[in-house]
């Protein structure tokens, strides 16, 4: 077999006990032995990921050793920014689940977020939005407006959990709840919601800077950047913006 065979057929090895790999071992041709390292790096990086994974699964683990079966990891983004909603999903993960490289959303790039928005919603048991506007944000305050969200995705869905773990949060339902202090970080339900909740959020935002184009939404995501602020002074606050904002507030106050 040529390399690039051998290469190919590595790929459906999983044992080093295989006949054939350990017949690889003996190969002396010197690109046959960097493949068999290769194979060796990548068993052990598999098997650090599953660790590291496993360690994001202790609160699920738990739970699941007290009977509880449906858990809800529930997370928001969006709290920050100047303009636009505040989204928070609810996630259902089943028991024997595995999602390589699942991590806060902020960790990761656009492209592993998309990559693993998509493993989610194949993987997950349940998935649930909830979504509240500049103008609820406005009239309730972002915590409050934060709380809202996050009932709403929990109440959409389509299964009920037994137990909920958020994000440094407590939401106002009676359903046992855990916070979780950088539960996103620490919890693979609610690492997944908050990837659910952060590519929900920014596929609103591309789309409102496609029907604003001047103001940059699909870059700068509502948040109070230079390009953003200078947006602002030159056009004019608009309806997605958060009025009780401080930096908007006070071109409110001056009638800008």
């Amino acid at each position: 077999m040529n390399m690039q065979e051998i290469k190919q057929r590595l790929q459906t090895i999983h044992d080093e006990t295989d006949e054939w790999f350990q017949q690889l071992l003996h190969d002396e041709r010197k690109g046959v032995q960097r493949l068999v390292q290769q194979w060796y790096k990548q068993k052990e990086a598999e098997k650090r990921e599953r660790e590291r994974f496993s360690h994001m699964l202790q609160y699920e683990q738990a739970l699941y050793e007290k009977g509880v079966r449906y858990i809800a990891g529930v997370d928001e983004v969006g709290r920050g920014p100047l303009a636009g909603p505040v989204v928070a999903a609810a996630v259902i993960l089943p028991k024997d689940v595995f999602l390589p490289h699942l991590d806060d959303s902020k960790k990761l790039s656009e492209t592993k977020r998309e990559q693993l928005f998509s493993i989610i919603q194949q993987t997950a048991l349940a998935i649930g939005i909830g979504i509240v506007s500049a103008r609820e944000i406005d009239e309730l305050n972002i915590y409050e407006a934060t709380k809202k969200a996050m009932v709403q995705a929990v109440q959409a869905l389509p299964i009920a959990p037994e137990h909920l773990l958020i994000d440094a949060m407590h939401i106002p339902l009676s359903i046992p709840q855990t916070s979780i202090i950088k539960g996103d970080a620490h919890s693979a339900s609610i690492a997944a919601s908050s990837i659910i909740a952060k590519v929900t959020r920014d596929r609103m935002m591309k789309q409102l800077g496609e029907e604003y184009p001047q103001y940059g939404f699909e870059k700068h995501m509502g948040y109070g950047t230079k390009a953003h602020i200078q947006a602002i002074e030159r056009y004019g606050v608009m309806e997605e913006h958060r009025r009780s904002f401080a930096p908007i507030r006070e071109r409110m106050k001056r009638g800008e």
